[in-house]
């Protein structure tokens, strides 16, 4: 199973505004959205970025981890084979297909796949 840490969730008040003060004071680059809940910063030529979570808390549970992988479907078959519970099946959306598996303690992890 091949896994690649994408995004890290960094819950704030406000998306643009916090979006322009990494890219301002840090240099971050500004990926993908400019406003609202999916907004993503990261240093220049990082395959990690920061999601800026505009909300309040996180759901429970969610650590807001998202890991990326080529083949969602058969990440999710050698996760079950192995024992980890799955909290969330494979789900298409037109940008991705998702999936949700949690650790010993709850803590759920995000499996992130082409839609």
């Amino acid at each position: 199973m091949q896994l690649s840490l994408e995004t890290v969730a960094v819950v704030v008040s406000n998306g643009k505004r916090s979006a322009e003060w990494y890219r301002d004071k840090l240099g971050f680059e500004i990926r993908g959205g400019t406003e609202g809940h999916w907004i993503i910063v990261a240093p220049e030529g990082s395959k990690t970025g920061i999601h800026l979570c505009q909300s309040d808390t996180l759901e429970p549970g969610n650590t807001g981890i998202n890991f990326s992988t080529p083949d969602i479907e058969a990440a999710v078959k050698e996760l079950k084979a192995k024992g980890v519970r799955i909290t969330l099946e494979p789900t298409k959306q037109p940008w991705e297909t998702a999936a949700m598996f949690a650790d010993p303690d709850g803590n759920e992890f995000w499996l992130i796949g082409p839609p």
